[in-house]
């Protein structure tokens, strides 16, 4: 080889060294610190980072920067009334870990009449990453994570992104000078740690002091943001004197350990500054927060808060209701027998007619004084009745024995004749009363438009004024019948007797039957399988003891006496049975099948979080709610909008007696079901009270108001 030859091949080896160089440096160069943004109109989210490559073993920091749209924010680790934090779920190499958030101190951001805890601008919230030892040089340290946050303006808007970065694995770390300075520059603006401690003591039954010893003189804007949210009002002004802030105490004021944390924010020429720090609770303000609740109170029902109605307008509504109450599924079957007992008193004197009108007229308003009665002493509301299992299987029995007599599968004589076949085909004078009272009982599954609001204002009067309210339900629920019976013009109407009314009585028989499936499945979902099997056994020796007495019904007298003994026997045995095998528990959880369960808590933490809400407040005995849900809630449509919207759907199932659920109907002044609630996803924001009858538009636009947005859906495409 020439001596020529040398440079040529020390250039060449040069260039061969350099382009390695060169081609190990380019990808560093893809592999920036900074990750692909996320970005919509409201925030720009990227993921940061303090290193190009990092080094086996080592610590570093990443940083989730969020730049936020003029006007907008997102929120702190306590969020204040209402919002909910950034939260990052990571997804590390093998042995890789990621630390907590490191939060800046937050801001208080005014939202009428509200204050949240957030940011705005930009705000960069770092984390510490630590590379596993056994990390290889030349693999890869491949990071990524799902952040998902709550932006609000007027208006909140939870939003997400997937984040990622490819490191390369290096001997050692190549720092990002740019990255790293914004990082270091965040972290060096962290709330640093208190060289002291605070000390928070009672003030008054709803206020606190916060002393806080040592503070640098001069400071202005000193503020207090506790790291819980059940501490301190955080909209209540804070009020500062020399060391010391007076701060109003919490409607949710709770105290799990003796000592709270939290960060102080203030001035000091200028220049914003924040401490991390630690407050001891006073043993008396701790004992205060840690006492025990107070047992549950006695339910009584406050004046409806919204209504504003006086007595001669829940006079109107409950008429109103009541009449309406006749187009009800639950009172049809009933007010079919009568039609029949109109039909077969068609050619009859008219006085006659009109005596049954009128005995209809009294079993109507009897029946609604009693459970009037009973719900003002109980404290109880409308359907109250229908939450005892035993008297749901007893009406079962019932319609079902009568569903039998109109197929014609028994009769019987004397007086039981009169209430039975009476009732059920020939409209006499005990049947009419009958016919009254049992189409009130079967009514109170359904409620009618205008009878809640009645109803809840009926139940925090006196005495005098709620029974009056009762009765006008009462005589609304009785105007058509006792209207046909008065009316010659209406009766006319009516076809003649003949051959086609034994197929209509029989054919009546079936809704009969409806009826007692359906309240044999009530009694099943208030006490599971031993319900449905108490029922059943009550049906089955209700209708044995009933053909003993009609068969031997044309025998000797003692063999009548020993039938009638028999079948006592065997009702009371039955009786015994059933009560025993049906009483649920005295507070039967607020129980909601696929669907969350409903509870003050729940709703407050919900709506803390950000999250509007929707309660369902049903049973399964209550027509109406199970025709909402049939017709309504039950809808694709309904669960695309609550889906996009970010709404949560509650039940609280009052099937069984709830003094909570009770206490919460109270509050909206209802007496009874169903009633739809829907609150804004904002702290404390009052719900909103759907009508009694819902439809998917209903329920969607008034999602869409809690949610502050439209939705698309197929009904609005």
């Amino acid at each position: 080889m020439s001596t020529l030859d040398m440079p040529a091949r020390n250039g060449f080896s040069l260039l061969k060294r350099a382009a390695l160089v060169f081609a190990l440096l380019a990808p560093t160069a893809a592999w920036a610190a900074e990750s692909t943004a996320v970005t919509s109109p409201r925030v720009t989210a990227t993921l940061l980072s303090s290193r190009d490559a990092v080094a086996p073993g080592e610590r570093f920091h990443l940083a989730l920067a969020q730049k936020i749209t003029a006007g907008w924010h997102t929120y702190w680790r306590n969020p204040g009334d209402s919002g909910e934090p950034t939260k990052i779920d990571w997804q590390l190499p093998e042995g890789a870990t990621a630390g907590p958030i490191q939060w800046p101190a937050p801001k208080a951001i005014a939202f009428e009449p509200l204050v949240n805890f957030g940011f705005d601008g930009t705000v960069l919230l770092p984390v510490e990453i630590s590379v596993p030892a056994e990390a290889k040089p030349g693999e890869r340290f491949a990071i990524t994570a799902k952040a998902t946050w709550l932006v609000c303006e007027k208006i909140c808007i939870p939003e997400e992104g997937v984040l990622s970065l490819d490191l390369p694995i290096a001997t050692e770390p190549v720092i990002d000078s740019a990255a790293q300075a914004r990082i270091e520059r965040t972290l060096a603006g962290l709330p640093q740690e208190a060289p002291f401690r605070a000390k928070l003591t009672a003030n008054g039954p709803d206020k606190m002091t916060l002393a806080i010893p040592e503070l640098p003189a001069g400071i202005s804007e000193l503020r207090y943001f506790p790291l819980s949210d059940t501490l301190i009002e955080h909209a209540a002004a804070q009020q500062v004197e020399g060391g010391t802030l007076t701060l109003a105490r919490s409607s949710a004021f709770r105290i799990a350990e003796p000592s709270v944390e939290g960060v102080i924010t203030y001035s000091q020429g200028g220049t914003k500054r924040a401490l991390s720090l630690s407050a001891d609770v006073a043993p008396d303000l701790l004992a205060q927060a840690s006492a025990p609740p107070a047992p549950p109170p006695v339910v009584t029902l406050p004046a409806p808060p919204a209504e504003d109605l006086t007595i001669w307008v829940a006079l109107a509504f409950a008429f109103a209701g009541g009449l309406i109450l006749n187009l009800m599924p639950c009172v049809l079957p009933v007010l079919f027998i009568k039609a029949l007992g109109f039909a077969q008193a068609a050619q009859a004197s008219r006085s006659e007619v009109r005596v049954h009108g009128l005995l209809f007229l009294a079993g109507v308003v009897g029946t609604f004084m009693v459970l009037a009665g009973l719900a003002i002493a109980l404290g109880a509301g409308w359907g109250f009745q229908l939450q005892s299992p035993p008297l749901v299987i007893l009406l079962a029995v019932l319609m079902s024995l009568i569903g039998f007599n109109l197929l014609g599968a028994f009769e019987i004589g004397g007086k039981v004749q009169g209430i039975g076949d009476g009732l059920a085909s020939r409209g006499g004078p005990v049947g009419a009363f009958m016919t009254g009272a049992l189409a009130v009982v079967v009514a109170t599954p359904c409620t009618a438009p205008f009878m809640g609001a009645a109803m809840g204002y009926a139940l925090t009067q006196p005495p005098a004024a709620a029974l009056s309210i009762f009765l006008a339900l009462a005589l609304g629920f009785a105007l058509p019948v006792v209207a046909l019976s008065f009316a010659p013009g209406l009766q006319r109407l009516l076809p003649k007797p003949g051959p086609w009314m034994v197929v209509l009585k029989q054919g009546f028989a079936f809704p009969m039957f409806a009826t007692a499936i359906w309240l044999v499945w009530v009694a099943t979902m208030q006490t599971g399988a031993n319900g449905a099997l108490a029922a059943l056994i009550a049906i089955l020796v209700a209708g044995f003891a009933v053909w003993l007495l009609g068969v031997t019904r044309r025998r000797g007298a003692a063999l009548r006496v020993v039938a009638a003994g028999l079948a006592a026997l065997f009702v009371t045995t039955t009786a015994a049975f059933v009560i025993e095998s049906a009483v649920p528990p005295k507070q039967a959880p607020a129980s909601a099948g696929a669907s969350d369960v409903w509870s003050p808590e729940r709703v407050a933490e919900l709506q803390a979080q950000g999250k509007p809400v929707f309660v369902n407040f049903t049973a399964a005995w209550c027509i109406t709610c199970l025709a909402n849900e049939r017709v309504a809630l039950s809808r694709q449509d309904v669960k695309d909008a609550f889906a996009a919207l970010g709404v949560t759907y509650l039940k609280a199932d009052w099937t069984n007696r709830n003094a909570a659920i009770a206490a919460a109907l109270a509050e909206h002044g209802r007496a009874g079901v169903p009633l739809y609630l829907v609150y804004p996803g904002s702290k404390g924001a009052q719900a909103e009270v759907l009508p009694q009858l819902l439809t998917v538009d209903i329920i969607v636009r008034a999602a869409e108001r809690a949610a502050g947005r439209e939705v698309q859906t197929a009904r609005n495409p």
